[in-house]
C-alpha cells in the first residue's frame, strides 16, 4: 500500500476520541527507552501496546502482539514516519490500523478544551488540557474580556478559543516560571498587546540570580487583576518556586499553578534548594489551610495521571476534598511533611534548567529546540 494513500488519524482527533472513552488501541513502535520517557496515556478505555518496529516486522505471527482485529489501532512513532510502514504492515494482515500524523511530537501539541461551569462573574471558565504534557492552562472570560493563565507556546490554540468565545484578551499571567514547557505568556502579551503578570521573585534566575530579560508587571500578595465583572487576587505561595502564586477568583475558584495539585504538591527541588524551599512550601500550605474555604474549587496547572480527573474529565477538586485525600496536603506536622518530601525525592530532566532560562528570556530557543526540550510528560509534582 502506498504511503500517500495510507489511512491516517490526526492527533487531535485521536485525543478527542480517547477522551470520549472510545475503546481504541494504540500501538507505539518507538524504542523501549523512548516509550519509557513518555507515551499516550489518555482515556479510560485506552488499550496501549508498545512494540518497536524492529520486533514487529520480525514476528512470525502477528497474533503475538495481542491486538484486536475488531477495533481500530492508532500506530504512533516519533514524528509520523516509521508508523506508516507499521500501519501498512498491519493493514496487509487484516487490521484496521491508522498512522498518527506527526507522531509523538505532534501529540504533545494537542490541547483539549474543557468547559467548566460558569460563575456569577465568569461567563466562561475553560481548562485547556495539553494531554501529552499533563499541563493545564486556563481562559477566564467576563463580559467579553479574557485573562489567560499559564499558556503554552502554541498560541493559535488560544486565538481559536477566544474567537469561539467572542472574547478579547485583557491580560496574561504565569503562576510561576515553568520548568517543563516553554511558556507562551510573553509572546501572547506581545501579540495581543496586553500586560503580562508575574511575581517579581520569579523574574530572576533561581540558579544564579541573573535578572530575566522580560517585560512583566509585578503581581504580589494581595494584588488584583480586574476584568469585566470579575477579579482575580494573587496569593503568594512559594515553595515550588520563590515566586509561585495562586489566583483566587471572587466566585470561589483557586488557580493554584504548581503549588497544589489534586493528588500532590509541587516539587521544591528544581533549583537545588530543596530543604529551604520545602519549608516554604509547608508554610504556604499552612496559610492555605487556615484561610481558604473548603468549597473553593482548586484548578491546578498540572496532573500526573488519569485518576486526578473528575467524571467530566476536568482536573479539579474542592479544597476540602484535596486537604483530606491528597497525601502531602493532609499531613499536619511540619517534620513529617519535610520527611515525606525528602523520602519522595526523584531526579528531574536536565532540560528543566534550560527551559526555565528560556522562559526568563535568558536563552533563545527555536521551535525545534523547544520540541526536544519539552518531550515527555511533566515531572513537576512530588510523587
Amino acid at each position: 500500500m502506498s504511503h500517500e494513500r495510507l489511512p491516517q488519524i490526526a492527533p487531535q482527533e485521536l485525543a478527542e476520541r480517547l477522551d470520549r472513552g472510545e475503546p481504541l488501541q494504540v500501538l507505539d513502535v518507538r524504542t523501549p527507552e523512548k516509550v519509557e520517557r513518555g507515551h499516550i496515556v489518555l482515556g479510560s478505555e485506552l488499550d496501549f501496546h508498545a512494540h518497536p518496529n524492529s520486533r514487529l516486522f520480525a514476528l512470525p505471527d502477528v497474533g503475538e502482539l495481542h491486538l484486536d482485529t475488531a477495533r481500530p489501532i492508532a500506530v504512533v512513532c516519533g514524528h509520523g514516519n516509521s508508523s506508516k510502514k507499521a500501519t501498512a504492515f498491519l493493514r496487509e494482515r487484516g487490521y484496521e490500523a491508522y498512522s498518527v500524523v506527526g507522531g509523538m511530537a505532534a501529540w504533545e501539541t494537542v490541547y483539549v478544551a474543557r468547559h467548566l461551569s460558569p460563575t456569577p462573574s465568569l461567563s466562561h471558565v475553560v481548562q485547556l488540557d495539553r494531554v501529552g504534557k499533563g499541563a493545564l492552562s486556563y481562559v477566564l472570560v467576563s463580559d467579553g474580556d479574557a485573562v489567560v493563565v499559564d499558556p503554552g507556546r502554541h498560541l493559535e490554540r488560544y486565538d481559536a478559543l477566544m474567537a469561539e468565545l467572542r472574547a478579547t484578551p485583557a491580560a496574561v499571567v504565569d503562576t510561576h516560571i515553568h520548568a517543563d514547557y516553554v511558556s507562551g505568556a510573553r509572546a501572547a502579551a506581545a501579540r495581543w498587546q496586553v500586560p503580562y503578570f508575574l511575581h517579581p521573585d520569579d523574574a530572576v534566575s533561581p540558579y544564579d540570580q541573573t535578572p530575566g530579560k522580560l517585560t512583566c508587571q509585578a503581581l504580589r500578595e494581595g494584588d488584583t487583576i480586574a476584568f469585566g465583572r470579575a477579579t482575580l487576587r494573587a496569593a503568594h505561595v512559594p515553595g515550588h518556586t520563590l515566586g509561585s502564586i495562586a489566583l483566587l477568583a471572587d466566585d470561589g475558584l483557586a488557580l493554584t499553578g504548581d503549588f497544589l495539585f489534586v493528588k500532590s504538591v509541587g516539587r521544591p527541588d528544581l533549583a537545588g534548594q530543596s530543604d529551604s524551599w520545602a519549608k516554604l512550601l509547608w508554610h504556604s500550605l499552612e496559610r492555605a489551610r487556615e484561610g481558604w474555604p473548603g468549597e473553593w474549587l482548586v484548578l491546578p496547572a498540572h496532573y500526573a495521571s488519569e485518576d486526578e480527573r473528575r467524571a467530566d474529565r476536568a482536573v479539579a477538586a474542592r479544597f476540602d476534598v484535596i486537604s483530606a485525600t491528597n497525601t502531602a496536603a493532609a499531613i499536619q506536622d511540619e517534620r513529617v511533611f519535610l520527611k515525606w518530601i525528602a523520602d519522595h525525592a526523584t531526579t528531574f530532566p536536565d532540560a528543566y534548567r534550560m527551559i526555565k532560562e528560556a522562559n526568563l528570556g535568558l536563552v533563545q530557543l527555536s521551535d525545534e529546540d523547544a520540541e526536544i526540550l519539552e518531550s515527555g510528560p511533566n515531572q513537576c509534582a512530588v510523587m
